[in-house]
């Protein structure tokens, strides 16, 4: 195992072109500069090399991470994070959050990441879609709540608008 920063010159010069795949679950929410860094990470795929994007979708019910908030009314509403950063931040301490679990709870906020922003990026990086799947119910809620996956319709994903807000989950494979 490797702990890097793959900015560092070393580390670009090591692994540029080295790798045939690269697996990012439940990543790309939590980085700062996704518009920087999608491209970036695509020079250390060998060429017909893929990279695996598995993430919630910011506007999605939970994708401010909900789930991990201490409180039980913090953790049950859906949607509220997708308010203004000071509305959201002045709830979660009328909710009785503590400041520590706010400001990781912001750095979320602060890194969060729609279908349509990844698909830019994604495009501006002069990356291909190989495939992708959006989900009503994410995979990973089968192991967290015992929901069974289920994977949204395609006619669904055409409509931007509905898709940002109950896709909980979208799997995308993209190459150079």
């Amino acid at each position: 195992m490797l702990c890097q920063n793959i900015y560092e010159a070393e580390f670009c010069h090591k692994y540029e072109g080295y790798f045939d795949i690269i697996i990012l679950k439940d990543v790309i929410e939590h980085v700062p500069d996704q518009a920087k860094f999608i491209p970036h990470l695509a020079k250390f795929s060998k060429p017909g090399g893929q990279i695996f994007f598995g993430f919630p979708p910011w506007y999605m019910p939970f994708g401010g991470h909900q789930q991990i908030y201490k409180g039980k009314l913090a953790s049950k509403l859906p949607y509220y994070h997708i308010l203004p950063r000071g509305l959201y931040t002045l709830l979660l301490k009328l909710m009785g959050e503590k400041e520590p679990d706010i400001q990781c709870l912001l750095e979320v906020w602060d890194t969060s990441i729609t279908i349509g922003q990844f698909e830019k990026f994604v495009r501006d990086a002069h990356l291909k879609v190989v495939q992708k799947q959006h989900y009503l119910i994410n995979p990973i809620y089968k192991y967290k709540f015992g929901l069974q996956p289920k994977k949204q319709l395609g006619i669904i994903g055409s409509i931007p608008y509905l898709r940002n807000f109950i896709t909980t989950c979208v799997y995308y494979t993209v190459g150079k």
